[in-house]
């Protein structure tokens, strides 16, 4: 049962880029929201780019997160899979190939996009990664979001630039949520990455908009599958 595995098994972050650095960031945020009761355990992709920025990246990134989630999911303590990149690369191939073991799998792009749009809320997004604008709005609209999406903002500089100066891309990130809200009406921002989830948490005390964290968002999503 769902439930039971959530009392005794692991939810795994797969991050699909090649950081420790990273999925060491982003595993403190998923431990910060699910509590102690659901333990979380990184995993990194063993081959690939240290960062997303192309569509070229996530294409590289789905083999490695589906060769990664179906090790984790064979392990037998896994209670939840959670794909931390906001493209979800792989993610729909490792959700049908994890199935038959039970596992739910869980995309933090997807968590965070569906969360934004609920009660059908205008929504944007903010993010660092210009190469990817297709590939954001294509997603949207497959998950039948469109009616809700108010654009997408990008900020200024190259995004490893940014990652490289947190005060540098909170600055950047803010001035682009306050564009999603004040320029294109949206009620709810998103902010596109998962390697951003820093300055997503720290987006909520100084934005009026509603900021949603795509990491958290998957925690909760994945929260509500245990105990379904």
């Amino acid at each position: 049962m769902p439930g039971d595995r959530a009392t005794r098994g692991t939810v795994v972050l797969v991050n699909p880029n090649s950081s420790t650095a990273t999925t060491v960031m982003m595993t403190a945020i998923a431990r910060r929201t699910l509590g102690p009761t659901l333990p979380v355990r990184g995993v990194t992709a063993a081959r690939g780019p240290r960062m997303l920025t192309d569509p070229e990246a996530l294409a590289a990134a789905a083999p490695e997160v589906l060769a990664a989630g179906l090790r984790a999911a064979a392990e037998g303590d896994c209670a939840a899979l959670l794909v931390a990149a906001f493209g979800d690369p792989g993610l729909a191939r490792l959700r049908v190939a994890a199935a038959p073991t039970g596992v739910p799998v869980v995309g933090l792009g997807e968590a965070a996009l569906l969360e934004a749009a609920a009660d059908g809320t205008p929504f944007g997004i903010a993010t660092t990664t210009p190469l990817l604008a297709d590939a954001i709005h294509a997603r949207v609209i497959e998950l039948g979001l469109g009616d809700r999406y108010t654009g997408l903002r990008l900020t200024a500089g190259a995004p490893e630039r940014l990652s490289a100066d947190p005060p540098l891309l909170l600055d950047r990130l803010e001035r682009a949520v306050r564009a999603c809200a004040e320029r294109d009406g949206a009620r709810a921002v998103v902010i596109g990455g998962g390697p951003l989830g820093e300055a997503a948490d720290a987006l909520h005390a100084c934005c009026e908009v509603r900021v949603v964290a795509p990491i958290p968002a998957a925690c909760r999503a994945i929260t509500h599958l245990l105990r379904t």
